[in-house]
């Protein structure tokens, strides 16, 4: 593979990745809406406690959304970050790694993903696996459901 695909093939995988946390952040935005709408709706009724916990349980669900909506924001800046324009010879944020049997890229924690019909798993920076891989150079090998051996990285 010429390296300028290679740029281009980390380039795809970065904006899928990026695409999919978009999405995550829209989702769960609406999510957060709809929770603090939901709360603002509770009208008063002859059993005010019944009214208060179910206004509470609004907020804290709005709460939990603003958890999550952060989370992502802090996963999409990170990916923006990562430059994938480098061709890496060791595993760092925006590399792509073949092993024996899998396909890693690190730049956001998606887990195993489909990409124009190769599998690949999605790798948070500061996930467990990614910080093994840190370690490793071609032709090393790592624990990943089995033995594995890094074929190529870039």
């Amino acid at each position: 593979m010429m390296m300028e695909e290679k740029i281009a093939h980390k380039l795809l995988l970065k904006n899928y990745c990026e695409q999919i946390i978009l999405q995550r952040i829209a989702i769960t935005q609406q999510a957060m809406d709809e929770a603090q709408a939901a709360a603002n709706q509770e009208g008063k009724s002859s059993a005010g406690d019944k009214y208060e916990t179910a206004r509470a349980m609004s907020h804290l669900e709005k709460d939990m959304h603003a958890r999550q909506l952060l989370a992502h924001q802090e996963c999409l800046h990170t990916l923006r970050m990562i430059n994938v324009q480098v061709i890496y010879n060791a595993p760092a944020a925006g590399a792509f790694i073949r092993s024996t049997t899998t396909c890693f890229f690190i730049g956001g924690g998606l887990g195993k993903q489909i990409v124009n019909g190769e599998t690949v798993v999605f790798l948070s920076p500061a996930s467990p696996l990614a910080l093994q891989l840190l370690q490793k150079k071609t032709g090393d090998e790592f624990t990943f459901k089995g033995k594995e051996k890094i074929i190529t990285i870039y």
